[in-house]
């Protein structure tokens, strides 16, 4: 168990950076894990439920941009993520680290259209560790993205020119998505760690605590 001080921490980052393996790499050490998405779901349990009992994926439910049922479950989605951060960040406000134990929160790539009183409240009662991507990296995540499309929330980033496909527009629009959303998350972040710093050899989740502490 870590027993360096009570911490509280918020991941923020890209889908993909690794926010979730190295939230369960600290809940393995005795960190509380609030996994965001996990409890985004449970609230989606009935919009995913089939007739007969079966459970539907996420990106299945949520679709794609051009899509003509994107933009309401966009909306849904974004609302019950609000709920959930809402509900964790309460339980942390009435905690005041008074409770000697450590906290991690894997939050969603698209935590930043929480709201400005939301994201000041994670400010306040976390330190918010942004798991940057550097352009190169960016491009990665470009070719990554188009071979397995996941749900996202593109927030207006979205829009198809005359004569343009679906894929090509998704293609020239998630680069403008990534470099929007890296700018915000610079600007709640507390720390920052690079990619290659989280993917250096011998890079623990002790050295990830020291770097947050430095």
């Amino acid at each position: 168990m870590y027993a360096g001080g009570v911490m509280y921490l918020s991941l923020i980052g890209m889908s993909g950076v690794g926010k979730s393996s190295w939230s369960i790499k600290l809940a393995e050490i005795g960190f509380r894990h609030y996994c965001c998405d996990d409890l985004i779901k449970i609230k989606l349990a009935p919009e995913l439920t089939g007739s007969d009992g079966t459970m539907m994926e996420l990106g299945e439910w949520m679709g794609f941009p051009y899509e003509s049922q994107y933009k309401e479950r966009e909306s849904q989605y974004l609302t019950y993520e609000i709920e959930v951060l809402t509900e964790i960040l309460g339980i942390l406000e009435s905690c005041g680290k008074q409770v000697d134990e450590n906290v991690v929160i894997d939050t969603t790539g698209s935590v930043i259209y929480t709201g400005e009183e939301s994201l000041k409240r994670l400010r306040r009662c976390t330190t918010i560790v942004h798991f940057s991507t550097p352009p190169e990296v960016q491009g990665q995540m470009l070719k990554t993205y188009l071979a397995n499309q996941r749900p996202v929330l593109w927030r207006e980033f979205f829009n198809k020119e005359p004569n343009e496909t679906f894929e090509d527009a998704m293609a020239r629009c998630y680069p403008r998505l990534l470099i929007s959303r890296e700018r915000l998350y610079e600007r709640y972040a507390g720390v920052a760690i690079d990619y290659y710093r989280l993917n250096q050899e011998g890079f623990g989740v002790f050295e990830f605590l020291k770097d947050i502490h430095a």
